[in-house]
């Protein structure tokens, strides 16, 4: 459905995007992730005609952005950063000035404004001055018009931007349940609605693609496993660090929250708990727990931008 080979972007001095290649087949819902400034939104722009490339293609179903801008639009319903919205208008007025604008047949305007206002949950404030909705309701009133032609694509550029967390958690199952119909191009800061909603996540960063995968293979590839260890009053943490830092199999130790953060060199297994237990046991340490902790996207999104490029 989405195709991208060696597409690049420079904006003066700047090297926005560097010969970035990836692919999104129909029905995918794409996680778009990195820090400010890696190059996702202007992505994005280009994908939906709104800036070129400067150099590489890029393809929605088969049709090159450059040339068939039009047809690449009529297939995309995009949501940028900033919600586009009337304020002066009613959300029916808005959803009707939209499907105008979008050339919805006059005799189906009617019926997909009633489809869009159903799945996002706007019946109750179709009367209502965009202008007077909270930041939920006027996201959700975005997303409307970017379905309201029926597209086969979204591009949702940070559509949780700016909400509560109960306005999250609504948008959250509201583009999870979009994504059971539509391929979908997700960019969010906020790292467990991107584990939430998509199957696949790419991570750029400095305009380069770092990691491209399913989320769980993202995390086993670049994660790392770790302990949490608590423990009882404690004079001197500088000396559990060193102990335990020494452990055979130990990579590092680290005061943490709440207690130290040993991670392994290699696999977590019994035999290593039970150097751990021994160097605690020697030392007269009381533990008041240890357990395990596998990386989430976060902690790896932290590990591979942090790094050089």
């Amino acid at each position: 459905m989405i195709q991208v080979e060696n597409l690049s972007k420079r904006y003066r001095a700047k090297q926005a995007l560097k010969e970035i290649s990836f692919q999104v087949p129909a029905g995918q819902v794409l996680g778009f992730i990195g820090p400010n400034g890696a190059g996702k939104t202007t992505t994005m722009k280009i994908l939906t005609c709104y800036i070129a490339a400067t150099s590489g293609t890029a393809r929605i179903a088969g049709l090159d952005v450059g040339q068939h801008s039009l047809q690449v639009r009529q297939k995309i319903g995009y949501l940028p950063e900033d919600t586009p919205l009337y304020p002066d208008m009613t959300v029916l007025e808005f959803l009707q000035f939209a499907a105008t604008l979008r050339q919805v047949e006059a005799g189906a305007r009617d019926g997909r404004i009633r489809a869009v206002a159903d799945v996002c949950g706007l019946y109750d404030v179709m009367g209502e001055t965009v202008g007077e909705l909270s930041k939920g309701y006027r996201q959700r009133v975005g997303l409307a018009q970017a379905m309201i032609h029926d597209p086969p694509i979204l591009v949702l550029d940070e559509p949780t931007s700016g909400l509560d967390p109960n306005q999250i958690v609504e948008i959250r199952e509201l583009i999870k349940e979009v994504g059971r119909t539509k391929t979908v191009i997700l960019s969010s800061h906020i790292l467990p609605i991107v584990e939430a909603t998509c199957g696949r996540v790419i991570l750029i960063n400095r305009g380069e693609i770092i990691a491209d995968d399913t989320i769980v293979d993202v995390i086993r590839t670049h994660g790392q496993q770790a302990l949490c260890l608590r423990l009882g009053d404690v004079a001197q943490p500088q000396q559990v660090v060193d102990q335990l830092g020494a452990v055979e199999g130990i990579g590092s130790c680290t005061v943490a929250p709440g207690g130290f953060l040993l991670v392994p060199d290699q696999d977590d297994s019994e035999e290593l708990r039970r150097r751990v237990h021994g160097c605690i046991t020697d030392n007269g340490w009381a533990v008041l727990e240890l357990e395990s902790r596998s990386n989430s996207l976060e902690d790896v999104f932290r590990t591979l931008t942090m790094r050089e490029v």
